[in-house]
């Protein structure tokens, strides 16, 4: 805290002075665990929180009715500064927080297994106490705070570019939740499209008149056969993953409706082709089992491409700012869980870190990487969960309502404040973050891999968020 100048002191104690809230209202968003485009409750929190602020919150944007933008302006509105918050949670993953054994607490219900609920709070906490020190010392510029639904299922940032939200913003800071404090530069993750495919036959009984009947289930397994038997072909960059949504509810009768949910991943120069070749398995299974389909693409993603000086900026600052001090407590509860889910047992030992993803394969993706190819973007990961916990798995839920989350989220929140004060006060350092960004538009220029006239699929999880809410609400805590 001796290194940091007089300003960052003072963003760092305007964060102090709030922190408590946000961690609330973190464990609040953790408590709803709504998934994809059902964040009624999570987004309404945050976008009220914003307006009460002094923020002047455009909701339902883009055609999402839990999607938001919070903007705050002072003096000539320049530079914009962005921020990318996220509030959806994942099927399967209820979790008691602070357990480190499996503990559902609803089992079988969405639960946070992505750190998704310390995201959006963070961020709110960092654009609050930012706009305070702004205000205070006359510095110009927008702040906006993008509430982002949907992202497990890459289903929002797409469309919100698509409606021009990004069109006036000039850097963007994107952050998540992790069990490791870094960020990243350079070509990340794989582009991906998310999309169902339903079929269409004939019922018949299945022992009397089979030959009446046209076999939509048999038509996903073909499906299947075919996309399994192009993975010997593809690059070993790819990743093809599938679930049945529906396969009929009787074997004695003919099932004349089937779906299929496809993730398909790649890189950029790739992805287009092999969703091609998918959408002719699903052509040639119709064919074969004289069926009707439809296919409905839910999201489609390019990779990330993330900022370097950016990227630089924010390391200094997670040096600055420094890694959180934990309690014997949480250690203890960090080991004991990390034993437990067959994790390396080394407590809350982690390093700070700046990592050039290029140099090593990681298969996973996200709807930011869109952002980046539309204004200077870096991903900054801030510690909430305990080191070695993998992704979309309940350790990670059980974590994320803890007191190894809430320092998280403080020491996130400075991070990424320090970062963007230092984007405001320091026009070289901006200079150079958008002559890199121009030098990507130049090679990378933006195209969405959305198809003409996609909209995002609002009922996804409509019916599978209903069937636990219910029982879930007795559990909400209160922010």
């Amino acid at each position: 805290m001796a290194a940091m100048d007089s300003e960052k002191l003072d963003i760092s104690k305007e964060i102090e002075s709030r922190q408590e809230k946000f961690w609330r209202i973190s464990d609040a968003i953790w408590s709803y665990a709504e998934l994809g485009w059902q964040e009624f409750k999570s987004s309404k929190l945050l976008a009220d929180t914003l307006e009460e602020a002094g923020f002047r919150v455009d909701r339902g944007v883009a055609g999402m009715p839990t999607a938001f933008v919070a903007t705050w302006s002072y003096g000539t509105g320049k530079p914009v500064i962005g921020f990318l918050g996220e509030y959806d949670a994942l099927p399967m993953l209820s979790q008691k927080a602070g357990s480190p054994t499996y503990d559902p607490v609803v089992r079988g219900a969405p639960g946070h297994g992505c750190s998704h609920n310390t995201m959006g709070a963070m961020q709110a906490l960092t654009v609050i106490a930012l706009k305070e020190v702004m205000m205070r010392n006359g510095i110009n510029g927008t702040l906006k705070l993008f509430g982002c639904p949907a992202e497990e299922v890459f289903g929002s940032r797409p469309y919100m570019i698509r409606a021009g939200l990004f069109k006036d913003v000039d850097v963007v800071i994107d952050c998540h939740g992790d069990g490791q404090y870094r960020v990243a530069y350079g070509a990340e993750g794989n582009a991906a499209y998310s999309f169902i495919v339903n079929f269409r036959g004939k019922t018949a009984h299945a022992a009397g008149e089979p030959w009446r009947g046209r076999s939509a289930l048999d038509a996903v397994e073909l499906m299947h056969a075919g996309t399994e038997r192009m993975r010997e072909h593809l690059p070993t960059s790819q990743r093809t993953h599938w679930i049945i949504t529906e396969g009929g509810e009787a074997p004695n009768v003919v099932p004349d409706r089937a779906g299929t949910w496809y993730f398909i991943r790649d890189t950029d120069e790739q992805i287009e082709d092999i969703f091609k070749w998918v959408v002719d398995c699903a052509k040639g299974a119709a064919l074969m089992t004289q069926t009707a389909y439809e296919l409905h693409v839910v999201g489609a993603i390019h990779q990330r491409f993330s900022n370097r000086v950016l990227a630089e900026l924010i390391f200094e600052n997670i040096k600055l700012v420094g890694k959180p001090e934990y309690t014997k407590e949480e250690e203890a509860y960090a080991k004991a869980l990390q034993q437990e889910a067959g994790m390396p047992v080394k407590g809350l030992d982690y390093a700070m870190a700046i990592t050039n993803p290029e140099t090593f394969f990681r298969a996973s993706s996200s709807d930011v990487g869109d952002v980046t190819l539309v204004a200077p973007t870096a991903s900054f990961r801030f510690p909430v969960r305990v080191p070695g916990s993998a992704s979309h798995h309940w350790a990670v839920t059980s974590a994320a309502a803890t007191s190894i989350a809430h320092k998280g989220i403080t020491a996130g929140a400075k991070v990424t404040a320090f970062s963007a004060y230092d984007i405001l006060m320091k026009p070289d350092q901006f200079k150079r973050i958008r002559e890199e960004f121009e030098e990507l538009a130049g090679k990378r220029p933006y195209m969405s891999f959305l198809p003409e006239g996609a909209k995002p699929f609002l009922d996804l999880n409509a019916e599978l968020m209903e069937k636990y809410r219910g029982t879930m609400e007795q559990f909400y805590i209160d922010p």
